[in-house]
């Protein structure tokens, strides 16, 4: 049985997240969370409308109405989910190919679930396994949403003044998914001049060497276009990677430390904290502690960023990967937002995203390595831990090793940053030949 992950769960479409089992955890998710209507929306992949009919009928066995918003991005959802306080599932393998897709379950108000609320449904979920129809009748109440993308672009841009980008050049890359109509809209709602980028999604091509993970077209439309900077969402629109004039890559670290300092400079910033996780670039750290704001670091996943946001009352928070989170705007990672506001930042401060990322930090080189093994180890930090200090000793105090379990596969990850990519990739393949004699499949 798939278990939830970092974010939702997820896995290869109609083979491993199939019809019965999404009718399943349909059924168990209208048990665990209170409502009689839920909010239902997909990104583009070709077995979105299997998939959503199946739990539609999950949600109906358990006597659960159902509101169809189609294809929608996940920011979108969320905000529909707090806007009627409803909840919400989104259908979707986020920036995972086509082939991939999977569910994310928000509470009503937009609050994605606690590890707890997951756990009861992954308990339930065993039982609607063995009697998925549930115990009561199936009611088959849907409705259509209509207009749903269109009031949040109009939520989106009614944040900014009129035309508050005129004069801007912007390349959008839509990854073929669930922002390729919302994006646009707002973007020219704002008066920028827009060049828009894999925007016709057929079901099969979403993320498809194109996206937030892999600008490489982005920045070439960018030079071509001789444009001001580029954005490049991802397939159901919750993170946003950037692109300066000069097709540079503008990741989630920069982002977000752009993010913090706009903030602190117009007071915003609450508590003088930004959240981020543990894999945010050690460059990121020092810049931040070079502007006195404080750094609070997380699990990866956006969920746990979310949750720390909430607990300390801070305001902006993110990853590496482009999920942004602006916790008094909005109540999950939105791609789209976070874009807006960087360009409203260039814009207001007349100074080029060149410039700005560029003085905004340095970056330390980091290498990943990926070892897999024979069964999640999820202490494996602690298990390694005369092995991980060793590592950090040969480099000098100047540089990092961060050793931590995949949420989602069965792989233990190992992050080395150094002043070096030489020195990096040395100590990350030591520690990776470590975990592989010692836990590898």
């Amino acid at each position: 049985m798939l278990r939830f992950g970092t974010d939702g769960v997820r896995g290869v479409a109609l083979t491993e997240v199939t019809t019965a089992y999404v009718r399943s955890l349909g059924a168990a998710a209208a048990t665990v969370i209170d409502g009689s209507t839920w909010l239902v929306a997909r990104d583009t992949r070709e077995s979105g409308p299997e998939l959503e009919a199946a739990l539609v009928a999950g949600l109906s066995s358990h006597g659960q109405a159902t509101q169809l918003c189609g294809v929608l991005p996940t920011p979108a959802l969320a905000w529909l989910s707090a806007l009627h306080g409803l909840p919400a599932a989104m259908i979707t393998a986020s920036h995972n190919p086509y082939s991939d897709n999977g569910v994310k379950i928000f509470a009503a108000g937009g609050i994605k679930l606690s590890d707890a609320v997951e756990a009861r449904i992954e308990h339930q979920l065993a039982a609607e396994i063995s009697a998925p129809l549930g115990a009561k009748g199936v009611v088959s109440h849907s409705t259509i949403v209509q207009g749903a993308v269109e009031r949040y672009v109009d939520h989106l841009v009614a944040m900014f003044a009129p035309r508050a980008l005129a004069g801007m050049r912007v390349v959008i890359d839509c990854a073929n998914g669930a922002m390729s109509v919302a994006a646009p809209a707002a973007l020219v709602a704002l008066g920028a001049t827009v060049t828009v980028i894999h925007a016709e999604p057929n079901g099969v091509n979403i993320n498809a060497a194109c996206g937030a993970t892999y600008p490489a077209s982005l920045s070439a439309a960018v030079l071509e276009a001789h444009a001001d900077a580029g954005l490049a969402f991802d397939g159901d629109g919750d993170r946003v990677i950037a692109v300066d004039g000069r097709g540079r890559v503008v990741d989630g670290d920069r982002l977000l430390a752009l993010a913090a300092l706009q903030m602190k400079a117009q007071g915003e910033l609450t508590h003088n904290t930004v959240v981020v996780t543990v894999m945010s670039n050690l460059g990121f750290h020092r810049a931040m502690r070079t502007a006195d704001i404080h750094v609070a670091s997380t699990d990866v996943g956006d969920r746990y960023v979310l949750e720390a946001l909430e607990a300390g009352d801070f305001a902006v928070g993110g990853e590496q990967s482009g999920h942004i989170i602006y916790r008094h705007l909005a109540t999950t990672g939105d791609g789209l937002l976070a874009g807006l506001r960087l360009l409203h930042n260039v814009q207001q401060t007349g100074t080029s995203l060149e410039e700005m990322a560029a003085a905004v930090m340095t970056s330390y080189p980091q290498v990943l390595v990926n070892v897999r093994v024979a069964e999640r180890h999820p202490d494996v930090a602690s298990e390694l831990a005369v092995e991980i200090a060793a590592a950090e000793a040969l480099l000098g105090g100047d540089g990092r090793v961060l050793v931590r379990s995949s949420g989602t596969e069965p792989l233990v990850r190992v992050m080395v940053e150094a002043p070096t990519d030489a020195a990096a990739r040395e100590v990350a393949d030591s520690v990776a030949a470590v975990v592989q004699a010692r836990f590898g499949s």
